[in-house]
């Protein structure tokens, strides 16, 4: 127990955590015994392996998509901050948030920010437009082998066909944003943390 004593929460971190994704207290410290729970290395960061090891990303068919996204470009470790900030944007949007400062910088759970986030599960090769091919791969993560691959390019040139508004053969995040107005992405992409 000893080197976990050195990794607690100083009670500023947690402030400034609270700041930045809207947790409460309690729900960081909660999120902290998990997090400290997931670092088999004790080392204050968790790994890839780290999270394959949580049976819900394990069996999600997106579960490595997800995992990546914990993870700053080139970076192989995530710590605890960069975790909860990841994490903020599943954080279901309270009525209060809705009528907030409007000069305020957006929250990391709102939906442009969400939407963002799914965005970024799609562009796989991260250059701000998801073309066919990123759209088949993921699909085919989504669906298996239970449809034909002709199947799949069907849906996929219909997908983009429907959301390309500018005719470059791709979606953008405007053109994804669009294409979502009318789906409900705060339930959608929400979980409820414990309070």
């Amino acid at each position: 127990m000893g080197s976990r004593a050195s990794t607690l929460l100083r009670e500023e971190e947690i402030e400034e955590i609270k700041k930045e994704t809207g947790f409460s207290h309690s729900q960081i410290t909660r999120l902290y015994s998990r997090f400290t729970s997931l670092d088999k290395g004790e080392n204050g960061t968790l790994s890839r392996e780290d999270f394959q090891r949580i049976p819900e990303l394990a069996i999600n068919p997106l579960g490595d998509r997800i995992i990546n996204a914990f993870f700053p470009e080139g970076e192989d470790q995530v710590n605890f901050r960069g975790f909860m900030r990841t994490l903020a944007h599943f954080r279901p949007i309270e009525d209060n948030e809705k009528s907030r400062n409007p000069t305020a910088s957006e929250p990391l759970n709102s939906r442009t920010n969400k939407l963002l986030f799914a965005f970024r599960l799609y562009d796989l090769d991260r250059d701000d437009k998801i073309s066919r091919d990123e759209l088949l791969q993921v699909l085919r993560m989504m669906v298996g082998v239970n449809i034909s691959d002709e199947q799949l390019g069907s849906i996929a040139d219909r997908t983009i066909q429907e959301a390309d508004t500018n005719g470059d053969s791709s979606i953008s995040f405007n053109e994804f944003i669009k294409v979502l107005e009318k789906v409900d992405v705060e339930q959608k992409m929400s979980i409820r943390f414990l309070h």
